[in-house]
């Protein structure tokens, strides 16, 4: 019986298997993320290589013209050193690692999570999925408010595959359009896009891309070949947190 336990759980039947548990589901960009795995062992024993958690995307892919969407890995943490799971015990690996500051924000389609792997060895490896909110970092959120002050509202967010421009060291960006709906803007502006190309906890890479509203026939040429948008790279610190709204105002201004 034991060599036939053996085989059986060497394709996965009767296997050891895992279920994370998160300390809770919503999370600020950078934040502290704990919990625990729990390993449950199956009819015999095993050996277990490691625990991997790896953080997840998922962003919009385009192939000869199709879109689809793709997931992407982000962040991998090893939690777990190797060691035996005996038949029907049961194991709990506490585990806390810092989330990226970088990580995309959950709006729209956009989904992040924390995939587990049970490396077994001998055996099929078991896994876990948990979804996580995530929410914009300090600096992040201070510029989506000021955008806000300034009549925008946000039309649109998605993770899209990262074109030459960006340079981004993840296969996706997310990018956030916004459109006047009020304000000094309304009626000079069509959107604003704004994409985060890097970010630390003390500063943020930001990538405006303004684009003008088209006004007769000239405005109709200027929109046909892209010349009515404008693409402004600025880096946002602490420092500048308290005269951020002026300073988002003037930048927008010198290009509407």
């Amino acid at each position: 019986m034991s060599f036939f336990n053996k085989m059986l759980a060497s394709i996965g039947v009767g296997s050891a298997k895992v279920d994370t548990k998160l300390e809770k589901s919503s999370y600020v960009a950078g934040e502290l993320l704990r919990g625990e795995v729990e390993i449950y062992g199956g009819n015999v024993d095993q050996q277990i290589d490691a625990i991997y958690l790896t953080l997840y995307t998922t962003y919009i892919k385009e192939v000869d013209d199709k879109k689809y969407t793709s997931k992407a890995p982000i962040e991998k943490f090893k939690v777990s050193e190797p060691f035996t799971i005996s038949a029907n015990e049961t194991k709990i690996i506490p585990f806390s690692f810092h989330l990226p500051v970088d990580l995309p924000i959950t709006v729209g389609r956009t989904k992040v999570w924390v995939a587990t792997e049970l490396d077994i060895r001998s055996g099929v490896d078991s896994t876990d999925k948990d979804y996580i909110e995530i929410r914009p970092s300090k600096i992040a959120s201070r510029i989506f408010d000021e955008i806000q002050s300034l009549g925008f509202r946000l039309r649109e967010a998605e993770c899209e595959q990262a074109s030459y421009k960006y340079r981004s060291k993840y296969p996706f960006i997310q990018e956030f359009e916004f459109v006047p709906v009020g304000g000094t803007f309304r009626g000079r502006l069509d959107e604003l896009e704004i994409v985060f190309v890097s970010q630390s906890e003390s500063s943020v890479d930001v990538i405006m891309q303004v684009d003008r509203k088209a006004r007769g026939l000239v405005g109709f040429l200027a929109e046909a070949l892209d010349a009515d948008e404008t693409h402004v790279r600025m880096t946002i610190s602490q420092s500048d947190l308290h005269n951020l709204g002026e300073i988002l105002r003037q930048t927008i201004a010198r290009y509407a």
